[in-house]
């Protein structure tokens, strides 16, 4: 049992939604999460939190593939939906879904982009399971539009404002403090953020 402190500490955080999806031998399954993200530079490499109780686990084991739909800031019905397991819908909401063509993986109709991913290790947790996959298809969607965020405490909410003041840049500021206190400021595009 997590310390309830440490709960709503954590529920602060706020993440993007997804979709993500599986089929294997002429069963489709997806479900939502906010636990789906970029771990390198240098690959397209995701990471998808998975839980072995859920009906899509069994398929993207399977499989050994996924898809992720990354959700709109007005797709917020799609993810309530997709929240919940399939069952207790009984499946009835296929309207949110297509396929990848040449594929019968399920995305999301509408998204803001979706990837096709194939698992090249699984990582069991306590409760969950990682799997780490190479994103090896997209499909640009509607990339301008602000995502949909989630977090445990605040519920679902969509990106707003800029965090910076037009026209400020953090960085320069901070290389011009480093030029001022007698370093070298030259950019080394080694640097990862």
């Amino acid at each position: 049992m997590i310390d309830p402190i440490i709960k709503r500490s954590l529920g602060q955080m706020m993440k993007g939604v997804q979709v993500v999806g599986a089929h294997h031998d002429g069963v489709t399954r997806a479900y939502c999460s906010h636990w789906v993200c970029q771990v390198s530079f240098e690959e397209p490499i995701v990471m998808a939190s998975v839980s072995p109780k859920h009906d899509t686990y069994p398929l993207l084991v399977a499989s050994g593939e996924f898809a992720v739909s990354i959700l709109a800031g007005d797709q917020v019905d799609v993810g309530q939906y997709f929240s919940y397991p399939g069952r207790r819908f009984r499946y009835i909401a296929d309207e949110y879904l297509d396929v990848i063509p040449g594929t019968q993986l399920p995305v999301v109709r509408n998204c803001i982009a979706w990837l096709r991913c194939t698992t090249f290790e699984v990582k069991p947790m306590i409760d969950h399971h990682l799997f780490f996959a190479r994103v090896i298809d997209v499909g640009a969607g509607r990339l301008k539009e602000p995502p949909l965020l989630y977090s445990s405490r605040l519920g679902w909410r969509v990106t707003g404002d800029k965090a910076r003041a037009p026209g400020r840049s953090i960085r320069d500021e901070l290389l011009q403090r480093l030029a001022v206190a007698g370093f070298d400021v030259a950019d080394d595009s080694d640097d990862e953020e």
